[in-house]
C-alpha cells in the first residue's frame, strides 16, 4: 500500500491540487491528512470541501490548531494569523465548520499513528522542531511509525529500543528505509506554506510493503496563490512569506 501523507494546506487550493495528482501519478492508494487545512490561505472553503470529499472516499483526516481555531476564538496566534482566522471564519459555510470541528486530535491505523503536532497529550501542539522533542514524542507513544505535520520543516528521526535518537533530513524524491528495529516519526512538511525556503508543496508517500518513505516537492503557481491572498485582503506579510518559502 502506497500512503500519501499530507498536512499544512492552509487554505492553498492550488498546492493541495498539485500534491493530489502528483500523489495519484505516484500510484498512492491511500490519503492520509495531518491537520491545518485552513489559515494563511484564500480558499478555506474549497479545501474543506476536497478534504470532506475525500474522507467520503476513505481518507483519514485529523484536526489542526487552526481547524480549531476556527470555534476558538482565544486561541492564542500571531497578530497575522488571527487577522487570516478571524476572515477564514467569516469564509467556511456551516457543514465545513461543522466538518472541522467533528475531526479527531489522532487517529491509530494499525501500527501508524497519524496527528498534527506530537503524540504528547499536554500541550495539544507541541512542534516537534529537534531532535529532543522527537525523543519526546517517540517516547509518548508506542506506535511504531508516528507521522505529524505543524512544524512545515520536513525531517525524519528514528529510536532504538535502547532510546538512542537517529534523525535525517530527507531529500525529496529519494526513498529512506523503515527498518523495524527502529520506530519512527516523520514530519511530512506542508503542503500550502512551505518555511525552509523552498517555496513549493511538501508531502511524503509511505509504501508500507517496502516500509520505506519518500518525501517529495511539487511545484505549483505560487504567485497565483500570493495574489489571491492580497486581492482578499489578507496581510502582504503572508503573500510574501509563501513566495519565499520560508
Amino acid at each position: 500500500m502506497r500512503i500519501a501523507l499530507m498536512a499544512d494546506i492552509h487554505a492553498n487550493r492550488r498546492a493541495l491540487d498539485a500534491c493530489m495528482d502528483h500523489a495519484h501519478a505516484q500510484a498512492a492508494t491511500r490519503f492520509v491528512f495531518l491537520g491545518d487545512y485552513v489559515g494563511y490561505g484564500p480558499d478555506p472553503q474549497e479545501v474543506v470541501e476536497r478534504i470532506m470529499a475525500e474522507t467520503s472516499r476513505g481518507a483519514i483526516a485529523v484536526a489542526g490548531n487552526h481547524d480549531q481555531a476556527v470555534a476558538e476564538t482565544r486561541e492564542s496566534m500571531t497578530s497575522d494569523a488571527e487577522i487570516a482566522m478571524a476572515w477564514t471564519r467569516g469564509q467556511l459555510g456551516p457543514v465545513a465548520r461543522e466538518f472541522l470541528l467533528s475531526l479527531p486530535m489522532r487517529f491509530e491505523d494499525d501500527t501508524r499513528l497519524y496527528v498534527h503536532a506530537s503524540p504528547q497529550t499536554y500541550p495539544a501542539w507541541i512542534y516537534v522542531n529537534d531532535a529532543s522533542a522527537a525523543k519526546r514524542a517517540l517516547e509518548a507513544s508506542r506506535a511504531q511509525t508516528v507521522f505529524c505535520g505543524h512544524t512545515h520543516l520536513p525531517a525524519l528521526h528514528g529510536i532504538t529500543a535502547t532510546g538512542q535518537l537517529v534523525s535525517f533530513q530527507p531529500v525529496p524524491s529519494v526513498p529512506i528505509p523503515l527498518p523495524r528495529h527502529r520506530r519512527w516519526l516523520s514530519v511530512v512538511g506542508s503542503v500550502g506554506q512551505s518555511r525552509d525556503g523552498d517555496p513549493s508543496a511538501a508531502y511524503a508517500i509511505l509504501d508500507t510493503s517496502r516500509s520505506e518513505i519518500t518525501h517529495h516537492r511539487v511545484p505549483y503557481d505560487v504567485e497565483a496563490t500570493a495574489t489571491a491572498m492580497l486581492q482578499a485582503g489578507l496581510p502582504p506579510s503572508l503573500a510574501s512569506r509563501l513566495r519565499k518559502g520560508c
